[in-house]
């Protein structure tokens, strides 16, 4: 841990784990933008992982640092299993999913299920706590279903933290575990924040993240005046250059961050190398990096390049030279309510 980052909680800010998201080449490009907010694996199920598929699942790049491991499971061998495999493969946290309410979680019995049981969840902690060195921490919902009262997820977090749950991550949303996606699970239900407030005055002694409908570092600037840290979901995916500011504002670490070019650079040559390595094809990691020009002149077409499958032949380097002449273009191009020559 560098010595700004030391200064700080080490959840004063993240991004969230996002399933078919936030693998290893998405966690790379989000590295290049902030040094010192912490990333998240997709949620990787126990069973994933006791099939075999340790490698697949678990491996990732050295300049992703912090970064942790979110699990998904309900039993608390499984998950202490899971959890000595994150701690050798080097994670900095594992972190269980009491959160998601997909069906194919449900039919699991653990993501946000994992609310209604909270002795299970703190078994579940123990086990994993006595497999690893590393920090065990939690995201959960407020709530699951139409339970709105404080009480619930009071006696959750009190519940889980008897078993030495240190960290907590709220999702400020009840997840309804019947009659809507999870899409819809993130914007149906409404946010209280009030309620992750009054978690931190009841339980000081703990860490508390919010997650949620967070947009704006203004956004982010409101909720660390009541709580420990903030994750960022989707917007920090949609629209990652706003990461480039966080150092500077969050962590008072004013260092000279990348420009959007060499920031793309650096991916073409990191596209180059995880191809060399084990044949990955550029485009899976492009996708990660379509919002690099969110906002400016150009990016469309540029956006265009990267995700046009007809291009999938060409080396990403090629790729990249039209990406920049299509940049190019969209820039020099009049905008709508410009003048026309006559």
């Amino acid at each position: 841990m560098s010595e700004i980052s030391s200064r700080f909680s080490p959840w004063r800010l993240s991004v969230a784990p996002m399933l078919d998201w936030t693998d290893r080449h998405c966690r790379f490009f989000h590295r290049l933008l902030t040094r010192h907010t912490r990333m998240y694996t997709e949620m990787v199920t126990t069973g994933a992982l006791t099939h075999g598929f340790v490698e697949r699942h678990l491996r990732f790049n050295a300049e992703e640092h912090a970064v942790a491991l979110q699990l998904g499971g309900s039993d608390p061998t499984d998950l202490a299993v899971a959890a000595r495999l994150g701690h050798q493969w080097g994670y900095d946290e594992i972190n269980l999913n009491c959160g998601c309410p997909s069906d194919r979680v449900q039919r699991g019995a653990f993501g946000a299920c994992l609310m209604s049981v909270p002795h299970t969840v703190a078994d579940s902690v123990k086990a994993m706590r006595d497999a690893v060195d590393v920090p065990v921490t939690v995201k959960h919902r407020i709530g699951i279903d139409r339970i709105e009262s404080y009480d619930f997820v009071r006696d959750f977090v009190g519940t889980v933290s008897e078993a030495g749950c240190e960290v907590f991550i709220v999702h400020a949303r009840n997840a309804w575990l019947d009659g809507l996606s999870p899409k819809e699970n993130r914007e149906i239900p409404p946010l209280r924040y009030e309620l992750a407030y009054q978690l931190k005055k009841d339980f000081p002694q703990l860490t508390f993240a919010v997650n949620g409908g967070i947009k704006t570092n203004e956004d982010i600037a409101m909720h660390l005046q009541h709580l420990d840290g903030v994750m960022i979901g989707r917007e920090a995916y949609y629209n990652p250059w706003l990461l480039t500011t966080w150092d500077a504002q969050f962590f008072n670490d004013a260092h000279e961050a990348l420009s959007r070019e060499a920031v793309e650079e650096a991916m073409v040559d990191y596209m180059e190398r995880a191809h060399a390595e084990d044949g990955c094809p550029w485009y899976a990691i492009a996708r990660h990096m379509l919002g690099l020009y969110h906002g400016q002149r150009g990016g469309r077409l540029w956006r265009q390049v990267w995700s046009n499958h007809k291009l999938k032949p060409l080396p990403p380097r090629e790729v990249w030279r039209q990406a920049r002449e299509a940049l190019q273009r969209g820039a020099e191009k009049p905008t709508d309510h410009a003048p026309h020559a006559e």
